[in-house]
């Protein structure tokens, strides 16, 4: 990987992407001397142009920035950092140095994959999901096809909204199922991608 530092002055910006839920988390400078210490340590550390020193993230809030790759723009002087954080990004404490808002378009799904692998363990009384994983495989199955019969008759018999509705319950069922499976939702994406090559 060849970057080129000279150009600015020795940092080149860096843009952290969350590795799991492809949101934009924050812009930091790196230079040669923290890019190294990341690859090393496999946390993601920048240097501060306040403060000229390298620094950790969450070195004091413990909210880290777990280091996955380092790729180079076509310019050689940006980074794109992947990472997986472990609490909020932002030192105002959201997810991302860039608004409130959550993971949007496809990266929901991640967020919502992950959610439903931490009902695993929850009290199946007092969750649903939990209820479905924690019960016979069948059932969750069985809530599968009912979904996809339900989004099927939507489709030619009602609304937009009631198909964007039954839409939703089946896409959440058919999470809970991989769950149930220990399947992930990347595995239906890569099989999608293998078959257009």
């Amino acid at each position: 990987m060849k970057i080129n530092f000279e150009k600015g002055n020795g940092l080149v910006p860096t843009i952290v992407q969350d590795a799991n839920t492809e949101q934009v988390l924050m812009l930091g400078y790196m230079n040669e001397e923290s890019l190294a210490k990341s690859q090393k340590s496999g946390l993601v550390t920048f240097y501060s142009r306040s403060r000229q020193e390298l620094w950790t993230k969450g070195e004091t809030s413990g909210n880290t920035l777990n280091l996955k790759s380092i790729t180079v723009d076509c310019d050689n002087d940006t980074l794109l950092v992947r990472a997986v954080p472990t609490g909020p990004t932002c030192h105002n404490g959201t997810v991302s140095c860039f608004g409130e808002g959550g993971p949007q378009g496809l990266g929901f799904l991640k967020y919502l994959e992950d959610l439903i692998e931490a009902r695993k363990n929850a009290d199946s009384d007092s969750s649903y999901t939990a209820s479905l994983l924690q019960g016979p495989l069948r059932r969750a199955a069985q809530k599968v096809g009912e979904e996809g019969v339900e989004t099927a008759l939507a489709a030619v018999a009602e609304t937009e909204e009631k198909l964007i509705s039954e839409a939703a319950d089946l896409v959440y069922h058919l999470l809970v199922l991989l769950a149930a499976k220990n399947v992930k939702f990347e595995s239906i994406l890569e099989e999608l991608k293998g078959r257009h090559k």
